[in-house]
């Protein structure tokens, strides 16, 4: 069995020394720094690099820049996702995202996890464990999402949260570690004035 394939099933793998990984991890990053290097306004070719560099897009999103990643092919994104300024994604391992979701500046989604022992750190092992953000997700600045984690749909996560378990859908959810505060109820469509 490959360390990738190791990575894709859950199980230790050696990411810091498997030729494969190592090269697939520089030529995401070649991507990563022509994407970054483009000028703003240049959205076509923004748009088809990051379309090289994922799995899986949907017809209209926008990542504002700088953006960084591992891998890139292990990421998918639904219709009109929105990623804000300075996002990292170290996809090791699947970061999927539904349809409406919004991202705020600042923000890591985390697949790679490594052991507690020693030993088997210092050989260079890590584990992936992959991410799911559902449809209609709001997730605030600074924000923190860890190895493994599900958030559900119709979600928002306070900005500075880091999200260690997972998230059901409906609610607002905010803290370090992130935690469900509350429903979203009706009322909240009435949170803030309309002209």
């Amino acid at each position: 069995m490959t360390e990738k394939e190791k990575a894709q099933r859950g199980l230790l793998y050696d990411n810091n020394n498997d030729k494969q990984l190592v090269e697939e991890r520089l030529d995401a990053k070649e991507l990563c720094y022509d994407y970054n290097q483009l000028r703003p306004r240049m959205l076509a070719e923004r748009e088809a690099l990051i379309r090289e560099l994922f799995a899986r897009t949907g017809k209209r999103f926008l990542i504002e820049q700088p953006f960084y990643c591992d891998q890139g092919y292990n990421i998918e994104i639904g219709e009109e996702f929105f990623c804000n300024h300075n996002t990292v994604m170290l996809d090791a391992a699947n970061i999927t995202f539904g349809n409406h979701v919004f991202i705020a500046p600042n923000c890591g989604f985390y697949t790679a996890g490594h052991p507690l022992d020693v030993e088997q750190r210092n050989e260079g092992l890590e584990i992936a464990l992959p991410i799911t953000v559902g449809n209609n997700v709001w997730i605030g600045g600074g924000v923190s999402v860890l190895p493994g984690v599900t958030i559900g749909d119709n979600t928002v996560i306070g900005a500075g949260s880091v999200v260690t378990k997972d998230i059901p859908s409906g609610v607002i959810a905010a803290g370090n570690p992130c935690r469900v505060m509350r429903e979203i109820t009706e009322a909240d469509r009435d949170k803030y004035p309309r002209a």
